[in-house]
């Protein structure tokens, strides 16, 4: 059974359930189906990465505490967000993936990691 690359169309020689040439064509392939579709898409989740990324750096312990200056500082931005928990004493806390944080009186912040 003659089978053909995915990416290139060339002829695929190896194990029976091969779908690539080559790893570089499968790369290739996979970043062409994974890539954001429109700048409104790969904005959103830079942003979403970089909010991540501060959320991790200053909460390193898994809970925390810090301010909004500092976390503005370092370039967050509280409009991006995944999701939104609200607990049973009536807390609302907004998560980044699995890093959360709630604001506080005084413009201080609890920082704090979902288990997983």
């Amino acid at each position: 059974m003659n089978k053909n690359c995915l990416e290139c169309n060339e002829k695929i020689v190896g194990r029976e359930d091969k779908k690539f040439c080559s790893d570089g064509c499968r790369n290739a392939y996979n970043n062409k189906i994974n890539k954001d579709s429109t700048n409104f898409m790969r904005n959103t989740n830079n942003k979403l990465r970089k909010n991540y990324r501060i959320l991790s750096e200053l909460n390193v312990d898994g809970k925390s505490k810090t301010t909004r200056s500092k976390l503005l500082g370092k370039g967050f931005d509280f409009e991006y967000f995944t999701n939104i928990l609200n607990t049973k004493s009536g807390n609302t806390y907004c998560f980044v993936y699995d890093q959360g944080y709630m604001s506080l009186e005084n413009d201080f912040f609890i920082l704090v990691k979902k288990d997983i």
